[in-house]
C-alpha cells in the first residue's frame, strides 16, 4: 500500500520509536509514584522527554511541558482553562474542530465573544483582518500553524508580533507542523503550544502535549492523582502535575522521546524539504490535468526556489464531476493508495473552499514516503482524470 494519509496519522514509524515503546513496556513502572527502580526509570524517561521537547520548540521551561493524549486534549485544556466570562477570542475559518468546537461551546454558553476570521478561496487568512479584529477585551488568538486541508502555513512570526503589540495571548495548534516545520516559541511569541506525537513527529498515537509559558495562568481540565500533595482537596498548582492528573502514558512517551530525538538528529528543516519535494513532484503532474481542481495556495511552489516555508506536504484536490469519496475509493481499490476524503474535521475551511457538498481528496506526504510512491500516486490521479473526461 502507498500510504498518503500522514496528516491524519503517520503509519511508518522509525525503528527507534518502535524499539523505545517495546523496551519501556518491558521495564518501566509508574512515573512519580514510587522510589523503586521501575518507577524511577519511568520518571527518567518523562524528564528527558520534557527536556527534549522544550529544546525542539525553543521553549525555556521544561517543567511546563505537560503531556496529553493528543493535540485535541491539549487544545481543550488551553481553551477551557484560559478564558473567563466576557473574554473576546479570535480564531480563523481554517481551524480544525479541535479548536472550533470548544470555542463554539464557550460562545454558545455565552462565556466568550468569538470572532472567526474569514478565508479566501485558496484558504488564506488576512493578517490585516486579524489586527483590526482586536478590541479592548480580546484575550487571545487561537490559530493553527498549518491547515490540515490545504497545507497552507501561517506566518506565526507576524501573528506573534501582532499579539505582542496588543498584549494578548497566542495559542497555537501545531498538530500539522510539529516535527515538520521549525517552531521557536520565543521568537514567534507563542504563549501556549499544543501538539501531537503521532503525525509529523512519527511518534505513537496517544501522545501529545501542551507547553504553557510561565506568565500564563490556566485551569486544569481534569483533577486526580498526581503523586504528590495527596491530602490537598484540589489539584496541586505546581507544573507539570497541575495539568497531568492520573497515570501518564509512559510507554507512549518513551516512543515520543525517541521520535523527538530522531527529528532533531535529522533536522526539521531537512524533513520539511524532503516532504515538500515529494508533494511538489506529485503536484507538478496532477496540475496539468484540466479536470483536476486543486485547493490551497501553491504560489511558493511555482517560484524558482521554494525554500520559504509556506506549505506542508499536502495536496488536496477533486476530479470534476466526482464526489471525493468515490475518488478515494477508486484510489484504494484499484491502485492501493490510501488518502483521506471528505470534510477533514474542518467544516468552515470547506465552506471557504466551496467543497461542502463534494468534500475533497487529501494527499498528505511524509518524509518516509518515496519518489516512486509520489510518481505512482500522480499517475493514478491522472488515469482517473482521463477516464472522467
Amino acid at each position: 500500500m502507498i500510504y498518503l494519509d500522514n496528516s491524519a496519522t503517520t503509519m511508518l514509524k522509525p525503528k527507534c520509536v518502535i524499539e523505545a515503546v517495546t523496551q519501556a513496556m518491558m521495564c518501566v513502572g509508574n512515573a512519580s509514584r514510587g522510589v523503586n527502580e521501575a518507577s524511577l526509570a519511568a520518571s527518567r524517561i518523562v524528564y528527558e522527554a520534557r527536556t527534549e521537547i522544550a529544546e525542539l520548540f525553543g521553549f525555556a521551561f521544561p517543567n511546563r511541558v505537560c503531556f496529553t493524549l493528543n493535540a485535541t486534549e491539549a487544545l481543550n485544556i488551553a481553551i477551557q482553562g484560559l478564558f473567563d466570562q466576557g473574554d473576546h477570542v479570535i480564531t480563523t475559518a481554517m481551524e480544525h474542530n479541535s479548536v472550533l468546537r470548544p470555542l463554539h461551546r464557550l460562545e454558545d454558553e455565552e462565556k466568550i465573544q468569538l470572532t472567526v476570521l474569514s478565508a479566501d478561496k485558496k484558504g488564506r487568512i488576512s493578517l490585516e483582518e486579524l489586527e483590526t479584529s482586536i478590541c479592548a477585551n480580546t484575550k487571545a488568538v487561537v490559530i493553527q500553524h498549518a491547515s490540515n486541508v490545504t497545507g497552507n502555513v501561517i506566518d506565526l512570526y507576524k501573528v506573534g508580533e501582532i499579539c505582542q503589540k496588543y498584549g494578548i495571548f497566542l495559542v497555537v495548534d501545531a498538530a500539522q507542523t510539529a516535527g515538520i516545520v521549525p517552531i521557536d516559541m520565543r521568537a514567534m511569541h507563542i504563549d501556549v503550544l499544543c501538539f501531537t506525537g503521532h503525525k509529523g513527529l512519527l511518534g505513537p498515537q496517544g501522545t501529545g502535549g501542551i507547553l504553557v509559558d510561565e506568565h500564563v495562568t490556566i485551569r486544569p481540565l481534569k483533577e486526580g492523582g498526581s503523586g504528590m500533595h495527596s491530602y490537598d482537596r484540589r489539584q496541586p498548582d505546581i507544573f507539570p502535575e497541575y495539568l497531568e492528573a492520573g497515570t501518564l502514558n509512559v510507554h507512549g512517551i518513551a516512543g515520543l522521546l525517541a521520535a523527538v530525538r530522531n527529528a532533531r538528529e535529522k533536522d526539521v528543516n531537512t524533513i520539511w524539504k524532503k516532504e515538500t519535494e515529494l508533494a511538489k513532484l506529485f503536484y507538478e503532474k496532477v496540475r496539468l490535468m484540466e479536470n483536476v481542481q486543486l485547493y490551497g495556495d501553491y504560489s511558493s511552489w511555482e517560484k524558482a526556489e521554494s525554500r520559504i516555508i509556506e506549505r506542508t506536504g499536502i495536496v488536496t484536490l477533486n476530479i470534476n464531476g466526482y464526489d471525493s469519496g468515490e475518488v478515494a475509493d477508486e484510489l484504494m481499490e484499484r491502485f492501493d493508495i490510501a488518502t483521506r476524503s471528505g470534510a477533514h474535521c474542518a467544516p468552515l475551511a470547506h465552506k471557504a473552499l466551496g467543497t461542502v457538498e463534494s468534500g475533497a481528496v487529501r494527499f498528505s506526504f511524509s518524509g518516509e514516503n518515496t519518489v516512486e510512491e509520489a510518481q505512482a500516486a500522480a499517475e493514478a490521479v491522472c488515469t482517473l482524470a482521463r477516464e472522467a473526461m
